[in-house]
């Protein structure tokens, strides 16, 4: 049955979700990158699509910016609809020097300030992990794709304008690939629910160098992660079944 968040029937999702934070980003992968798509959600906007990609039924749905937000989406999907693996697709900010704009980079795991992971794991610490197997065959797609990936840990930001400019410094000394708001909220729900994820992000902007991808770059860029996304999918199929 619907819930509050999220319209339909169980069913209308497939056991895939492919998630970007902007609603329209998964009208526009619909659109792009799947066949047959139909919309299933609109409830505030937050668009979400079923279609096919070479032949393989796959979901996608805007989760919205910050850790609440995902983790409303992510829960009710796994609990109410059955979906089994959520994949993030966004972009994040980088602060070592050997990630640029443009690079692409999967989160191992998630750091973050929040506290929701203390939460949910009665006042410790939640190791925030992607799951291996995911994972490995989005590394496996992007090097056949041709697409570098850096992996590592990223920070799930509560505060998008964080007035502590340190933090980035320290970031960057504890080898932090990426900093993004929603990763490690997604990882908990997973974990606490029985569900698989995974976060791939393209890098928007250099932090502490003041670079930044330019707006005619961000769609090639975005296209490129999505299809390693897609991809992996198909290769944890395989894996699955072998």
């Amino acid at each position: 049955m619907a819930t509050p968040h999220i319209q339909g029937e169980r069913g209308i999702f497939a056991d895939t979700v492919l998630m970007p934070g902007d609603p329209l980003r998964a009208k526009y992968i619909a659109e792009t990158f799947l066949e047959g798509a139909r919309e299933v959600n609109s409830v505030r906007n937050m668009l979400g699509y079923t279609g096919r990609y070479r032949g393989r039924e796959i979901s996608v749905m805007g989760h919205g910016m910050g850790i609440p937000s995902v983790s409303i989406y992510a829960k009710e999907l796994i609990t109410d609809y059955g979906v089994e693996r959520l994949i993030r697709v966004g972009s994040c900010g980088a602060v070592r020097d050997d990630v640029a704009v443009r690079d692409v980079v999967i989160g191992l795991g998630a750091s973050t300030d929040s506290a929701v992971n203390r939460t949910r794991f009665m006042g410790h610490d939640f190791a925030a992990i992607a799951d291996f197997e995911l994972t490995r065959h989005a590394v496996d797609a992007a090097a056949a794709q041709g697409v570098a990936v850096k992996v590592g840990n990223l920070f799930s930001a509560d505060l998008f304008y964080n007035p502590q400019g340190e933090l980035f410094e320290l970031m960057k000394r504890y080898g932090i690939v990426g900093v993004e708001m929603e990763a490690a909220g997604l990882y908990g729900v997973a974990a606490e629910f029985g569900a698989r994820a995974m976060t791939i992000c393209t890098v928007s902007d250099h932090i502490l160098k003041g670079e930044s991808l330019p707006s005619e770059e961000r769609e090639r860029s975005f296209n490129e992660m999505v299809e390693v996304a897609l991809e992996a999918v198909l290769r944890d199929d395989a894996g699955a079944s072998a």
